[in-house]
């Protein structure tokens, strides 16, 4: 039971170290495209987790080992990827800002309107964003 544990904890490791790779690269693309890979290996690596656990299976000898060594690399590759995923939404949100800022239509000179009144501010249409990371 602890071999599927720690084969399934590699393939989430390989796939956040993937994944890292790409954003410290700022290769948003190739990152985007590695998401359902590590959301695979996460739920695989959570399913055998629950289930060495319902079978109170223990890691022992050379794979107690092995299991910590594990848990020690997914715990770093874990907030490295933190990281890299909270600098890159960052990025984006700061090339969405400037494009949306670059879009909004210039303000009326001031001055008067229409029988004499003063002119309303222009104000940018609203505008949503969905991501999903």
């Amino acid at each position: 039971m602890m071999d599927a544990v720690i084969a399934a904890g590699e393939r989430l490791a390989e796939a956040l170290r993937a994944e890292n790779e790409a954003l410290a690269a700022l290769d948003l693309t190739r990152a985007a495209a590695l998401a359902t890979r590590k959301m695979q290996a996460t739920d695989a690596f959570a399913a055998a987790t629950a289930a060495a656990s319902r079978t109170q299976a223990r890691a022992e000898g050379p794979l107690r080992a092995a299991a910590e060594t594990l848990a020690a690399d997914l715990s770093t590759l874990g907030q490295e990827n933190r990281k890299l995923l909270e600098a890159a939404i960052a990025l984006q949100s700061r090339v969405i800002e400037t494009i949306a800022g670059a879009a909004r239509p210039l303000a009326a000179a001031p001055g008067y309107g229409r029988a004499g009144r003063s002119r309303p501010p222009v104000q940018a249409a609203a505008m949503a964003l969905a991501t999903r990371v």
